[in-house]
């Protein structure tokens, strides 16, 4: 009895001694709460993400909008003032690399606030310029700060979620065909209404506002983790055997191929309807129908590469949009060229966004953003070279149907690349 007394006392004196620092290790404030994949938290950031893409894609559908008129007021050619579509879409992927890089070793904020800083300087630059070229210049400028809403925050959000990142990238990357579908007719009635600089002074007020306040939702949801931290991430899930740099240069070839058909239609479906004699505003609407249903096709591609991985999902893109792309060489009537341009939407939506899932399902996640940013930017190159060369042919032709031909082609490199990559991928299973 006397001893039980004194090693109740001690231990009792001990746990007192003791409690504040198990107090202090186990409590986690908001700023230390390690992340869980595929949470709450993962899925808020996804609505916030997507938000920030729809606003800030603007840049890349408001000059498709605005061609025909910046044509006629500084009187240049089709192929000339196509060069403003270059430019923003070779701004946006080289941003796309340079703000890759910023999010891989800052986060995807700093990288978002560089952005919106670029997207709303260069609106007001546009409305002010006065000359074709200007505008051109100023075009890239807008590129390169709609880049960090597309490749950055697409290889941002894979980091989020685990089970469910082929579907996250592809919500993700539904942004960019949101805007799509709002921003034309919105800019177009803009353009109508009040005159196309007016219109850009307009965008530059409600990007400012809309996409501060949405990053700083998106900053205070991050809390503790908006640095990126990749040392727990788990290994590519794929292995080619190839190297990261020569499966880099593929995909890139790949996504140059398919991005030169692409654009065709997304470049260029405005002043074709005018042409046609149908009106800038039925382009237009062919335009936000093609968004439209591309949303649909990102979202649903998003649950067959969680099944079936990025590549099948790849395959099953590309050879749609070769027919998508056909159909458009044989009927010109109103009602055929807006099933067709939904049909365009609905089977081309689920490809850019397919290069990201391959890039994180066969490289290493500390360099996802920079290497989503190189695929994507040459991705944007394809489009910037279609856009421009879609525009050439016209001028050389006199009509679209050579360049819907030309965009065919250069779908069939795309699909031959993406076939021998899942051909080496089941020799390779066939040997494991």
């Amino acid at each position: 009895m006397p001893n039980i007394a004194p090693l109740w006392v001690d231990r009792r004196r001990f746990a007192a001694e003791a409690a504040p620092a198990v107090v202090i290790s186990s409590h986690f404030s908001s700023e230390s709460a390690p992340f869980v994949p595929d949470s709450r938290q993962a899925w808020w950031r996804l609505v916030v993400a997507v938000l920030i893409a729809s606003v800030g894609a603007v840049g890349m559908w408001s000059v498709v909008v605005v061609m025909p008129v910046v044509q006629q007021e500084f009187a240049a050619t089709r192929g000339a003032v196509s060069l403003s579509a270059t430019a923003i879409f070779f701004g946006f992927g080289l941003g796309g690399v340079i703000m890759g890089k910023v999010t891989d070793r800052l986060g995807i904020v700093w990288a978002m606030a560089i952005s919106i800083a670029f997207l709303v300087g260069s609106y007001v630059l546009a409305a002010l310029s006065t000359a074709l070229w200007q505008f051109i210049v100023i075009s890239f400028l807008m590129g390169l700060g709609t880049s960090a809403t597309f490749a950055p925050l697409m290889a941002e959000a894979s980091h989020w979620f685990e089970r469910y990142r082929g579907l996250a990238v592809t919500i993700v990357a539904s942004g960019n065909y949101i805007a799509g579908t709002f921003w034309p007719p919105l800019v177009n009635w803009g353009t109508q209404s009040f005159g196309w600089r007016t219109t850009h002074f307009a965008i530059a007020v409600a990007c400012a506002v809309l996409m501060t306040l949405l990053l700083l939702v998106l900053r205070a949801i991050m809390s503790g983790h908006a640095a990126p931290d990749h040392a727990k991430a788990p290994p590519p899930r794929v292995d080619l055997n190839l190297s990261t740099n020569t499966l880099t240069v593929l995909l890139c070839i790949a996504s140059i191929s398919c991005c030169v058909a692409m654009s065709m239609p997304q470049v260029h479906i405005v002043s074709y309807c005018g042409d046609l004699g149908y009106g800038v505003a039925r382009g237009a609407e062919m335009l936000s129908l093609m968004m439209a249903f591309g949303i649909v096709s990102r979202i649903g591609s998003g649950f067959i590469a969680d099944r079936f991985g990025g590549m099948v999902t790849l395959m099953i893109g590309s050879v749609a949009q070769a027919f998508a792309l056909f159909f458009y060489l044989f009927f010109t009537s109103l009602p055929s060229l807006y099933l067709i341009s939904a049909m365009f939407g609905l089977f081309q939506g689920g490809i850019v966004p397919s290069y990201a899932i391959i890039v994180r399902e066969t490289m290493p996640a500390g360099e996802a953003a920079t290497r989503v940013g190189i695929v994507i930017f040459a991705s944007v190159v394809g489009m910037s070279f279609g856009g421009w060369v879609s525009g050439v042919i016209f001028d050389w032709t006199g009509s679209y149907a050579a360049a819907f031909a030309n965009g065919f082609a250069w779908n069939l490199l795309n699909i031959g690349i993406v076939l021998m990559l899942l051909l080496r991928g089941r020799q390779r299973l066939a040997m494991a």
